[in-house]
């Protein structure tokens, strides 16, 4: 059992940033065989994979659409990932959902992962 809490959303300007954080945390769930996905959500859309890390090493996955303006960090400490997210558009405009898989790998697909959180909104305006 993992539950996740998000947190860092916001209303910025295109060309603007956000950082946005999830935190993880239960009794049932081993770091060591974790990885946290973003996903992001748009109205009329399908919910759409954004990044991955995989817990045990750090290694990271992106879409094509944010490779070289978002970056995935975490804390081991806090159990918390981060998603920065530079040089914003509109088009990134979205909720943006955390997700947990305990299977160890980097999934890009949200039928693979087990746990969401509540989402967090982001707004970009042009």
């Amino acid at each position: 059992q993992v539950r996740l809490v998000e947190s860092g959303g916001g209303l910025v300007q295109a060309g603007g940033s956000l950082r946005l954080s999830c935190t993880a945390s239960g009794r049932a769930f081993s770091f060591s065989s974790l990885s946290l996905g973003w996903f992001r959500q748009a109205p009329g859309k399908e919910r759409e994979f954004v990044a991955t890390i995989r817990w045990s090493d750090g290694d990271t996955y992106y879409a094509d659409s944010v490779k070289g303006r978002f970056t995935l960090s975490r804390d081991n400490a806090k159990g918390t990932v981060y998603l920065q997210m530079l040089s914003l558009k509109p088009e990134d405009t979205a909720v943006y959902f955390c997700a947990a898989d305990l299977r160890g790998g980097r999934p890009s697909q949200a039928d693979e992962y087990d746990y969401w959180g509540q989402g967090t909104q982001v707004t970009v305006s042009s």
